[in-house]
């Protein structure tokens, strides 16, 4: 099934190219011209070469990799990523080699053609290949408090080709017998003595391990022949859940998979470029939203009384404290009374102007100064408030970690979940955090900052 799909990609993603090269050709030339396009003995090279240089460009950014392109929103970065890289390319075949010239015009719009046809196939294949008949048949093996999580985000992402067909019996023992998933909604395939039938009998494509801790058995032996058989992916399931909810899980999370799991991050390079970004970005920033804070400096003024800006101390990289700067969008003295709490929906403590202001994004414009101090990046964790940065790292594993890397205007966790109103909502945020960290690059930055737009013109999410 994998092979087959993707040998299906292969084609089409050839022929949409080669039909976009053919395409603006006529566009540029016309009949005429395209006719004598074709009567000449470069044509087929013309034709031939472009495609081939595009699928080495796929290649080269892993979008061949089923493993790497579940997830929509990386898939469609990726996709205008590598297109970018192939035309870069050509224009420099296209200039230099004698025989495959083709005409500024024709590139432009077979390079249009190329890219929107490109993201309407997979878009489309994207959608066929979440239909459960076409899946990738997946098995649970092992012992999963989270069985039913799993199936559930599976379902509710509409993830890709993924299809969790069942599970089979745990191999841990606990004294009193075989510890299996407690999910009467997941189909029994059989047990782990059983492996090797099941997989032929299922036609499982992957099979996603649960390793909770050392206790019990484990079927090694049977894993790794079928591995590299060839005839199923063996995959951790810390890995799976990764991948299918764009969040690392931090229960029963082994430091372990965080330490020898692989990551995408950029180079040193790619980094120095997106930290000066950071900065020239929230100087123009600052410039042109001035009349927006000059307006909203004198709205604020006018509802009530208090400072324009808002100052909160909170935590950023290696757990240094910096003073945030807001529009204050709260009554003055709303916390006098009760101490820091949690935000909350409907909260009593917000004016007219600042629930404006807040549902805008507005009140956050002040940060760009401390980006240009350095306090912060547009894209990553949210910074907490001392208060709470105390009492969360007692309560949930490794979340100091999100102090690795500094904080942002906005984050993963901004766009996939909403406010943080209890410690249950600030793992989950965490989990969210870990990802962005894990995986940091420039392409999820885009990535973030476009889901950003959406949820401000939009109205959805949270900071």
């Amino acid at each position: 099934m994998l092979q087959f799909r993707t040998l299906v990609l292969l084609l089409t993603d050839y022929l949409t190219m080669a039909f976009s090269l053919v395409t603006g050709m006529y566009l540029r030339l016309g009949m005429d011209g395209l006719l004598d396009q074709m009567s000449s003995e470069s044509f087929l090279f013309k034709i031939c070469l472009p495609p081939l240089i595009l699928l080495i460009s796929f290649y080269a950014f892993d979008i061949y990799d089923l493993r790497h392109t579940h997830d929509r929103r990386e898939l469609n970065a990726r996709l205008i990523e590598a297109t970018g890289y192939t035309w870069a390319v050509l224009a420099f075949v296209f200039f230099t080699t004698h025989g495959v010239f083709i005409g500024r015009g024709t590139a432009l719009y077979a390079f249009g053609f190329t890219l929107v046809g490109i993201l309407a196939n997979r878009n489309l294949m994207y959608s066929l290949l979440s239909l459960r008949q076409f899946g990738e048949r997946i098995a649970l093996l092992g012992d999963f408090d989270s069985a039913a999580e799993i199936v559930k985000a599976v379902d509710q992402k509409q993830v890709a080709g993924y299809h969790i067909v069942g599970h089979i019996n745990g191999f841990y023992t606990n004294g009193n017998g075989c510890l299996n998933i407690n999910d009467p909604t997941l189909p029994h395939l059989g047990s782990v003595n059983e492996l090797e039938t099941v997989i032929e009998r299922e036609k499982l494509d992957r099979i996603v391990v649960g390793l909770r801790d050392g206790r019990g058995a484990f079927p090694a032996d049977v894993l790794l022949k079928m591995r590299l058989s060839g005839n199923v992916l063996i995959e951790d399931s810390s890995s799976f859940i990764e991948r299918v909810t764009g969040k690392v899980p931090v229960v029963n999370l082994r430091p372990s998979w965080l330490i020898f799991s692989v990551g995408y991050r950029d180079t040193s390079f790619k980094n120095f470029i997106r930290n000066w970004l950071n900065r020239i970005f929230a100087l123009l920033g600052l410039l042109l939203s001035f009349p927006i804070c000059v307006l909203v400096s004198i709205l604020i003024r006018l509802e009530s009384k208090g400072p324009i800006l808002y100052r909160q101390l909170r935590v950023g990289k290696d757990g240094r404290v910096f003073e945030l700067l807001k529009f204050r969008s709260m009554f003055e003295g709303a916390e006098d009374g009760s101490g820091p709490i949690w935000a909350q929906e409907n909260d009593q403590r917000i004016t007219y102007v600042g629930r404006v202001i807040r549902t805008l994004r507005i009140d956050e414009i002040p940060q760009f100064w401390n980006i240009l101090k350095g306090e912060m990046n547009f894209i990553g964790p949210r910074p907490e408030r001392p208060e709470f940065v105390d009492e969360l790292s007692k309560i949930i594993p490794f979340y100091n970690y999100r102090h690795l890397v500094a904080p942002g205007l906005t984050g993963w966790a901004q766009i996939n979940f909403h406010y943080a109103a209890s410690v249950d909502d600030a793992l989950q945020k965490l989990q969210y955090d870990l990802y962005y960290i894990k995986n940091q690059s420039l392409r999820l930055d885009i990535i973030i900052f476009c889901e950003t737009i959406k949820t401000i013109l939009f109205g959805k999410g949270a900071r």
